[in-house]
């Protein structure tokens, strides 16, 4: 078993991790409530914007898993454009995911889209109200994982809903939970134009290593040896252009370790510093902040 190649220092580094995701939306109540009656996610800011995520416990902070910025003005995001295919939270066990699902076909079974075992993973998929992405999964152990030059073996299966739910039920499957899920965001995956312009900018620019690919039409990317914390395909958008203001992502927040990471993203990517955060685009003007955890 071996991890992913780290080609050189300019990698970012090995503790990076995805922080949350802005999503500008056209029913803040609409989607507030969806967030945290079927996701599960605590409401921790409740005013012009919604916060949600894991609310901190013992002394602990609260974590922020998605923002929500309401504004009616925006469109609706062209169909075959760039933007957000999903937003992945990662559960802390199959019982909370379970837990999750049987939300799902109680609340929103409309919204659900489809399951995958992928070897690395199992999840279930569903769309939001306002029609962006969403993925709910747990990983499997990493000693599980099979790496092979750098690459980590991905596949996709089907998972019947109703036997995960049997296998996993426990007292966490109820509309409330007694015990509370330390849920995170896992990765976030884009639609973009063409996978070699991603590449350069999240692999060679970012830093990023590529731990897979798909027939030319996907790319995921990690740091620290994970399956991916970002993924980017051309499924329904090849040779997408850059964005123009719409509904969908507002940004994805990545948290690095260190003010000095922050400053080598600035000086790579040549983005806007505000003093604490580096904002960046890609290509097709998916905006990424990259933040300092100290």
């Amino acid at each position: 078993m071996s991890t992913p190649i780290q080609n050189n220092a300019s990698r970012l580094a090995s503790d990076t991790h995805m922080g949350q995701v802005v999503l500008d939306v056209r029913d803040l109540n609409l989607m507030k409530n969806f967030y945290h009656e079927v996701i599960g996610l605590d409401i921790l800011v409740d005013s012009n914007i919604a916060v949600l995520g894991r609310s901190g416990e013992a002394g602990l902070l609260d974590v922020p898993l998605v923002e929500l910025r309401e504004d009616k003005s925006l469109p609706i995001r062209p169909e075959g454009s760039a933007g957000l295919y999903h937003t992945a939270i990662l559960f802390e066990s199959a019982e909370h995911l379970a837990a999750a699902v049987v939300r799902i076909a109680r609340q929103a079974s409309h919204l659900y889209t489809g399951s995958g075992d992928h070897h690395v993973s199992q999840a279930f998929y569903l769309d939001d109200p306002e029609g962006n992405g969403i993925e709910l999964y747990i990983d499997r152990p990493r000693d599980q994982w099979t790496w092979t030059n750098g690459q980590v073996y991905m596949t996709t299966e089907y998972i019947d809903p109703n036997q995960f739910i049997a296998e996993h039920a426990s007292e966490f499957t109820g509309k409330t939970s007694t015990k509370r899920d330390k849920s995170v965001l896992g990765h976030v995956h884009l639609q973009v134009g063409d996978i070699p312009t991603a590449r350069t900018f999240y692999v060679d620019t970012l830093g990023f290593d590529m731990t897979a690919t798909l027939r030319n039409s996907a790319l995921f990317v990690s740091a620290g040896g994970y399956h991916h914390h970002m993924a980017m395909n051309t499924w329904n958008s090849a040779g997408a252009g850059p964005r123009t203001p719409s509904l969908g992502l507002g940004r994805a927040t990545i948290v690095v370790p260190t003010r000095a990471e922050v400053e080598r993203i600035l000086a790579v990517t040549g983005g806007h510093d505000d003093g604490q955060n580096v904002v960046v685009k890609d290509p097709w003007n998916n905006e990424l902040t990259f933040v300092s955890a100290a």
